[in-house]
């Protein structure tokens, strides 16, 4: 019985020492532009390897974070892929206050499927609208989402929005828009550099020349709401040497 009743009140002091067990620690909660999608993802995982708990990142397109954030999602930071976005929840009392900051660009480029065997030149005098014929032009909606407004103001600066606007199919994100270039739904579309590079269904045909859309800009910043201790922690290691060296080797533009 004397053994029994130990063996009893060993159990019941485990039980008692799970209980009162802290929770785990739990990363930061990051808002991060759809396009950062492998190398946010990587950085994650080299901070948490670290010794640091994992942020927690969710991906989307910038508008629809941001319009997440200002509704008041709990997050700590927001990475956007242009810098109209983080100004709409800058203005909205949103950001804290000093930790807004540029942290990657990136590049516009022109894709089709792998297989396509497709030429296309840019620009006045260029065979855009002839390539793409009855087919579909896949963009992330010019309406809000950052790739689709550089892209948007990229063809029209060429002189091509005119002559494609009509055959534009306007996806949630820019992933998306990579996407129906990817199955063939669409025989070409506008997506960043990286985007192609991390794609092996499709192959770049163009460069927009950077002159021809404003500067892609992605900014990071920490919310105003954030409760993370490791908010600032982790901002600094995305714009220090690992981090940035994290995103060159995805092919963005590092500052």
């Amino acid at each position: 019985m004397t053994a029994m009743f130990r063996r009893l009140s060993m159990l019941a002091a485990m039980l008692v020492a799970i209980g009162a067990a802290p929770p785990p620690a739990e990363g930061p909660r990051v808002l991060a532009a759809a396009s950062l999608q492998e190398s946010m993802t990587a950085a994650a995982e080299a901070w948490a390897r670290a010794g640091h708990p994992r942020p927690r990142v969710a991906f989307a397109a910038s508008s629809a974070l941001a319009r997440q954030a200002m509704a008041g999602a709990p997050a700590d930071l927001f990475v956007s892929a242009d810098e109209a976005w983080m100004d709409v929840l800058e203005r909205g009392g949103r950001v804290r206050a000093g930790t807004r900051a540029n942290l990657l660009g990136n590049r516009l480029v022109l894709v089709a499927p792998a297989a396509s065997r497709v030429a296309v030149r840019l620009g006045r005098g260029g065979n855009l609208a002839a390539v793409l014929g009855t087919g579909r032009l896949a963009m992330a909606d010019p309406a809000a989402v950052p790739a689709g407004k550089y892209g948007q103001a990229a063809l029209e600066r060429l002189g091509d929005w005119r002559a494609v606007s009509g055959r534009v199919v306007r996806a949630e994100n820019v992933r998306a828009a990579l996407a129906l270039v990817e199955r063939g739904a669409a025989p070409l579309g506008v997506v960043y550099a990286t985007d192609a590079r991390a794609s092996r269904a499709v192959r770049v045909v163009a460069v927009f020349p950077a002159a021809s859309h404003p500067p892609i800009r992605y900014p990071i910043a920490i919310l105003k709401g954030a409760t993370s201790a490791d908010a600032a922690p982790f901002r600094a290691f995305l714009m220090g040497p690992r981090g940035r060296a994290i995103f060159a080797r995805y092919g963005f533009v590092v500052r």
